[in-house]
């Protein structure tokens, strides 16, 4: 691109104020269309179902996010049902998102070309656009980084009381929406250290502070849930792959013309105010922060989605006052819309390849099971994904039984199954033991009908291990204490379920499961009632390295979470 300064934006005779506003609503109405349209006829996706129970079940936290996502599905679900009773308000906010990264932009005397420009960057973003259909907690998040930076845009003009709330109002939205939130705010205070000096910018983190006072009591009180997993249980240790396709994931996210356009941006012009400043750390230090992050483990593509707040921002000002970057806008960026649109299009089918990606052939699959079940609750091993589909496409009541092979969700704080202990219900396995397999057009599956329904998950093993150094084929005897925190008995010996006692070694994505058995055989153990006991096995022939050990109990679902894990070391004889 060859750069000038001297040539804006603006078109040549092109009337300044006239119609701009008009134009801007047109391309706000296109906008809503065209995501309407998309929301109705693209099949939901497991997470926005799932997020569709949050919003039935309003809380001050979950497990997985902040409630801001639960908010919107419960709203959308007070005007509609089906699709647009999970994603209307993702709609409604995203509109409500482009208005404020426009007020933001504030630009001097603007014209029709400043509008179309912008809403060519904005469409242009992959992920922006979709967080306008899908719901995620991105789409709140999105929303209050715009509202962040129009709230900072004033705060820089005057620290009056009304930008003093605005800010606080935004910081605590930004953490109810997603804890990305931290590096939104984070980063622009080091773009700009001189607000710590400001008496008033930390009033407007108080005041944030006692909004989110609601969420903050809410993670106390459940143990950190959403910390445990983002920070510890989704660490998985550094691999090329996570590290190499870190870059590619980043192209497709924000589309490799418009994050091209912004890096020369950004390399080309230093910024030329505190905003501006702003606007370059965020997109750096979003990019680079999570670039680093894949050294411990997948990073998600979207996670750095908040940078497109200020991709939009940065390029609408440069093509504001650089021909080069404009003429590049319409030429290359522009084009690279309709391809996008062509992906939204397919996504509205039911072709093989959008099978595969999720986005189709879901309803047909659960509406079986659903005539197989008939109005039992169906029981499926997993994570949350299965279950959330099941009620939404059904309208009848499933759950998962997490395992150590599966993650915790938000169903191990709700706890749904403990409903039909002893209670029929229908089970659907992965594996097939125990199942009668049923066969339709779309579908294999195991399944079979319980008429007493007995689960482990929330069984508590507490123990006490002397040492933390084993090798292969030492003797290792354990002494625990098994709680049963029921109102129901559980019973060892279950026709259907019966429970076995398992010592675990897990490293990384591999578990080690070795079958134990108490010194005094246990039978049933009543509501509420505290056994201790005795167990010893021989160490596995494991590789060495480290590994985390605890206990777990078993049955037909496979290994359950019963008790804390603590790292030991396997090493093996010289």
């Amino acid at each position: 691109m060859n750069s000038t300064n001297n040539s804006p934006g603006l078109k040549a005779g092109e009337p300044i104020s006239g119609n701009y506003k008009k134009t801007f609503l047109l391309f706000l109405l296109i906008w809503l269309i065209v995501n309407l349209i998309q929301a109705v006829f693209t099949e939901v996706l497991s997470d926005e179902a799932y997020y569709g129970l949050f919003g039935k079940y309003l809380d001050w936290g979950y497990y997985d996010h902040p409630p801001m996502v639960a908010l919107m599905t419960r709203i959308s679900s007070l005007f509609f049902s089906g699709n647009l009773g999970i994603r209307f308000m993702t709609i409604i906010l995203q509109l409500g998102t482009i208005i404020l990264i426009w007020k933001t932009a504030g630009f001097n005397k603007p014209g029709r070309t400043n509008v179309e420009t912008f809403f060519i960057i904005a469409g242009s973003i992959s992920l922006f656009s979709v967080y306008g259909v899908l719901t995620s907690p991105d789409s709140p998040l999105l929303f209050f980084t715009a509202l962040f930076f129009l709230a900072y845009r004033n705060f820089l003009k005057q620290q009056n009381l009304r930008s003093v709330l605005l800010l606080a109002i935004s910081m605590a939205g930004l953490v109810y929406s997603k804890y990305q939130a931290v590096l939104v705010v984070g980063f622009v205070i080091l773009s700009n250290f001189k607000l710590l000096k400001m008496p008033r910018f930390w009033l407007s983190g108080i005041i944030a502070l006692v909004i989110l006072a609601p969420h903050i009591y809410w993670q106390i009180d459940n143990g950190f849930p959403s910390f445990q997993y983002h920070l510890v249980a989704r660490s998985k240790g550094f691999r090329w792959q996570f590290f190499l396709e870190y870059l590619p994931y980043q192209l497709a996210v924000f589309n490799p013309f418009t994050l091209g356009a912004v890096i020369y941006v950004m390399i080309k012009y230093r910024p030329e105010n505190p905003l501006e400043k702003s606007w370059y750390f965020q997109i750096a230090g979003f990019i680079g922060f999570f670039w680093i992050m894949s050294f411990r483990g997948h990073v998600e593509p979207h996670w750095t989605i908040a940078c497109s707040i200020p991709v939009i921002l940065i390029l609408s000002e440069k093509c504001r006052t650089d021909a080069s970057v404009l003429r590049y806008t319409r030429r290359f960026i522009l084009p690279s819309i309709a391809l996008l649109l062509a992906i939204r299009i397919i996504m509205m089918t039911d072709i093989r390849l959008v099978r595969n990606l999720a986005f189709g052939g879901k309803e047909k699959k659960y509406k079986e099971i659903e005539a197989l079940a008939k109005d039992l609750p169906v029981v499926f091993t997993g994570a949350f994904q299965r279950p959330s589909l099941y009620t939404f496409f059904t309208g009848k009541e499933a759950m998962p039984i997490s395992t150590l092979y599966s993650r915790q969700t938000q169903f191990d704080i709700w706890q749904p199954e403990k409903k039909y202990h002893n209670k029929p219900a229908f089970i659907c396995l992965n594996q097939l033991r125990n199942s009668q397999i049923y066969v339709s057009d779309t579908i294999g599956f195991g399944g079979f009908v319980t008429d007493s329904l007995q689960t482990v998950n929330r069984m508590k093993i507490e123990y006490d291990l002397q040492q933390v150094d084993f090798s292969p084929g030492d003797n290792l005897t354990i002494q625990f204490s098994l709680h049963n925190p029921y109102e129901f008995d559980i019973d060892f010996n279950h026709v259907r379920f019966p429970v076995e006692l398992s010592i675990v070694f897990i490293k990384r994505r591999e578990i080690t499961i070795v079958q134990a058995f108490p010194v005094r055989p246990v039978n049933i153990i009543a509501a509420g009632e505290t056994i201790d006991s005795e167990v010893s096995i021989k160490i596995p022939a494991l590789q060495d390295g480290k590994y985390n050990f605890g206990l777990s109990l078993s049955n037909m679902f496979g290994p359950s979470m019963n008790s804390r894990f603590t790292k030991i070391n396997i090493r093996k004889n010289d």
